[in-house]
């Protein structure tokens, strides 16, 4: 079986979207040759296969202004390239991709086309046309959530199947290190108090801003407290100006992307989630399979996967996040890791996600 996985773009801020294809790839069966097709841009974080680079115009890919002249020229190119690799299955990242290759795959029925949802997505009229245009047994839509699949069937009058991404628990804590090591690791000064942790990508959406906020007020109570953000993006000057400016250097620490992320998360005794919006939020699932406790806000793929082990925080609400760190020192951790761990379910969670991964690939 031939599977070409295109994917939108290569480089960290797609890692998670890379993890999620390599997962479901895993699934593929022996006989499966995968080739990693990253149409904008380059850098696959992980992946099993050979890895082709296009390099394609951003413009040209969203189809903007004269820039969708280019889009029957890029599809030709995309069509040659399917025949040579004999594809037989397309995975395909989220509505940017399919509205480019989907219409190309009319053209070629022996293929057949997997489309992954990651996070919600404003369609259009013309993308529910599209995705509705493809018979069952030629187009599977898959999300990443049960509560991504639910919004996106609401929308397209289609079945949406859950793939929930899941890691596999035992691989997934063999590589940690201890708490003395990972915070070694991370090269921060000695905590006299709680050290609190959160990991994302430095954008609006993650809610970072706020929560140094809330940091600085509730750190007034507790001198020792110190947080440590792993992640990179556009907003890290932005954050580290305000770090400064609260008088926070020393005690809010910006740890950048770090290759080896899966295995610190026991350096920290909590981890803070303070997203505004997430299509699943892969952090909750490692955070808990490391035995460490998560406060998030209050959305409902949150939920979907802590049940009522979790502590949910109105969105961007910085009030609630000063209490709530506050509480984070009186409570037990490791009883809360233990609720939430049950809640999460790894090993079931795992299994689920390798069998929805072959069906996804297999049908």
């Amino acid at each position: 079986m031939n599977i070409v996985n295109m994917m939108w773009a290569g480089g960290t801020p797609y890692m998670s979207i890379h993890k999620v294809h390599r997962q479901i790839l895993s699934h593929a069966g022996a006989d499966a040759r995968i080739s990693n097709w990253l149409l904008l841009g380059s850098g696959l974080c992980c992946g099993l296969g050979s890895t082709r680079e296009w390099h394609m115009p951003q413009r040209a890919l969203k189809g903007r202004h004269l820039w969708r002249l280019l889009r029957p020229w890029l599809r030709m190119r995309l069509r040659k390239a399917l025949a040579e690799a004999k594809a037989e299955i397309v995975l395909l990242d989220g509505v940017g991709v399919a509205r480019l290759v989907l219409p190309l795959l009319q053209q070629i029925p022996e293929v057949r086309a997997k489309v992954l949802f990651h996070g919600k997505t404003r369609l259009t009229g013309s993308d529910v046309r599209l995705l509705r245009m493809f018979p069952a047994e030629r187009l599977s839509i898959a999300a990443v959530s049960q509560t991504l699949a639910e919004s996106l069937e609401r929308d397209l009058g289609r079945p949406v199947q859950t793939l929930r991404m899941a890691l596999d628990p035992s691989a997934f804590v063999e590589p940690l290190l201890s708490r003395e090591q990972a915070r070694q690791a991370l090269q921060l000064p000695e905590a006299t108090g709680m050290l609190l942790g959160a990991v994302g990508r430095l954008v609006e959406s993650k809610g970072f801003g706020m929560l140094i906020e809330a940091f600085a007020k509730a750190s007034k109570r507790q001198p020792g407290l110190q947080l440590a953000i792993i992640g990179e993006g556009p907003l890290h000057a932005a954050l580290q100006a305000r770090i400064d400016a609260l008088g926070l250097a020393g005690r809010v620490h910006l740890c950048g992307h770090r290759e080896d992320l899966q295995q610190l998360y026991r350096a920290f005794d909590w981890i803070l989630v303070p997203s505004r919006s997430e299509g699943l939020g892969l952090v909750v699932q490692e955070a808990v399979m490391a035995d460490v406790p998560v406060v998030c806000s209050d959305l409902q793929v949150f939920r979907e996967q802590l049940q009522d082990t979790g502590s949910y925080l109105p969105l961007a609400d910085a009030s609630a996040w000063v209490e709530a760190i506050g509480r984070c020192a009186a409570l037990n951790a490791a009883a809360v890791a233990a609720r939430q761990r049950q809640a999460l379910a790894p090993e079931q969670a795992w299994q689920a996600f390798r069998n929805g991964s072959q069906v996804l690939l297999r049908s």
